[in-house]
């Protein structure tokens, strides 16, 4: 058995972790304010998307069968719900320091709440079935790239190099961190929910089909959007290609290629998402992380008490 295998066996579980964000400041990437909001267009779309992950999956769970499925599945959605909690204190962070987001964030809601929610948008005659199934779908497809943006944030070095705030650092790396260690649960959900055969496989690609185009478009309007309404840049600036290359260039954003690599791989008929990512390295982090500690030492004084 492999380390990898080995580690991988133990349970998914939340970790009920807090950050103080009184001294982070607007631009947590000093003098790289378009690394800094394209990365920040991550608390717009994680609080409302992932509340949604867990009631997709709360709707999803009575027909999971598997009891060690069934366990992981808990463990996700404990872990997301705390995601979307932590996220949208940043928001509130933003917020407080003159950077209202809700201009954009009705949108997200709009997207989760109304065009994903439980029943088809406008009255769309789809099977009860078929739209859960699409609907695991589509986070299944999600899943991919958050495994893989918590893959690259927990290697990237050109955050610690430009000096990155340690609290953003943390926050991202412990949630990158279990989403490397969750990275196939929404997967494996799909496939035991999905149906069987070529069927099964042809919504899996659908998902994927129309998730990167919506993931692409709401990441350049979210960073758009931020930058024209930070208020320390006062309109000076403006979201553009040249300025997100050179962030990647410094290794203060993952590569395109990293990110359109994910989506063939994914189209595979034997992929897994279980070939993703280091889990070891984020077992690792995740004993090392500031908060993910605090709250494992919390918990332990709650149980000896």
């Amino acid at each position: 058995m492999s380390a990898e295998e080995h580690i991988g066996r133990y349970p998914i579980t939340p970790r009920r972790v807090s950050f103080d964000w009184d001294r982070t400041p607007l631009h947590w990437i000093p003098d790289e304010p378009t690394a800094t909001h394209v990365i920040n267009v991550l608390h717009l779309l994680l609080p409302a998307g992932e509340r949604w992950f867990v009631k997709v999956f709360k709707e999803a769970l009575p027909l999971v069968g598997d009891p060690v499925l069934r366990k992981d599945v808990k463990g996700f959605m404990g872990q997301e719900a705390t995601h979307s909690v932590q996220h949208a204190y940043v928001l509130d962070h933003l917020a407080a320091q003159r950077l209202d987001t809700q201009g954009f964030t009705k949108y997200v809601e709009l997207l989760f709440e109304k065009l994903l929610g439980e029943k088809p948008p406008f009255g769309v005659p789809i099977p009860a079935r078929e739209w859960l199934r699409f609907r695991l779908a589509i986070i299944a497809a999600i899943e991919q790239f958050t495994a893989v943006l918590g893959n690259w944030v927990l290697h990237a070095e050109g955050l610690d190099r430009a000096d990155a705030d340690e609290i953003m650092l943390d926050l991202l790396r412990w949630h990158g961190a279990e989403e490397v260690e969750h990275r196939a649960v929404a997967f494996d959900m799909y496939q035991h929910c999905g149906g069987e055969g070529l069927p099964r496989y042809a919504r899996r690609v659908e998902g994927m089909v129309v998730t990167a185009p919506v993931l692409l478009w709401l990441w350049v309007w979210g960073t758009a959007y931020l930058i024209r309404h930070d208020p320390q840049l006062a309109g000076r600036l403006r979201y553009s290609l040249r300025e997100h290359n050179r962030a990647v260039g410094k290794g203060l954003l993952p590569t395109w290629r990293e990110l359109g690599a994910a989506i063939p791989r994914y189209f595979r008929g034997s992929y897994h998402p279980s070939q993703e990512g280091s889990l070891r390295k984020a077992v690792d982090y995740l004993a090392t992380s500031p908060a993910a500690r605090a709250a494992a030492g919390a918990v332990g004084r709650a149980a000896l008490s």
